[in-house]
């Protein structure tokens, strides 16, 4: 099993703490546990798609979580002890299944349907009005108009 050491990029980076838990936790989760099937698309610039195969799954055998950066799916199917039958070839997965996946920061669930087996998440991304860049006009002053910090200084001690 191949291991990847992040130690000399931790020693050389500020703040990318999470960044490389990240990695290490997929690299670690990475079991090859690949039900079910999902496909994540990108949608617009801010809108992303999450679509997860759940063949025979009805809605209320889905909990869907969302918590903090975790977007949580969960798949319980009701035991079904009155069929009682012999198969002889069983290809549809009917397991239970968890799928987790890590969201960015500002990133919330719009929207979950179920249809034909197919489950669709909607995520969006909404950055905060604080957060989003702003231009910055740049005045035509000369420079003797340009207020000095002395003068700045002594107007507010008058005040």
């Amino acid at each position: 099993m191949t291991r990847f050491d992040f130690s000399p990029y931790r020693r050389t980076t500020v703040g990318f703490d999470r960044l490389f838990d990240l990695l290490e936790n997929q690299h670690r989760s990475g079991n090859g546990d690949n039900y079910p099937p999902f496909n994540i698309s990108r949608i617009s610039d801010d809108s992303y798609r999450v679509v997860l195969a759940v063949a025979g799954f009805k809605e209320n055998d889905i909990e869907i979580t969302a918590q903090q950066n975790l977007l949580t799916i969960n798949g319980r199917k009701p035991n079904d002890d009155d069929q009682k039958c012999e198969f002889l070839h069983l290809g549809i997965a009917n397991r239970n299944f968890e799928r987790k996946f890590e969201l960015a920061d500002f990133v919330r669930v719009a929207n979950a349907t179920l249809i034909d087996g197919l489950l669709t998440i909607d995520l969006v991304r909404e950055i905060p009005e604080a957060m989003k860049p702003k231009k910055i006009a740049i005045s035509n002053a000369s420079a003797t108009e340009a207020p000095k910090l002395s003068s700045v200084q002594s107007e507010e001690e008058a005040a």
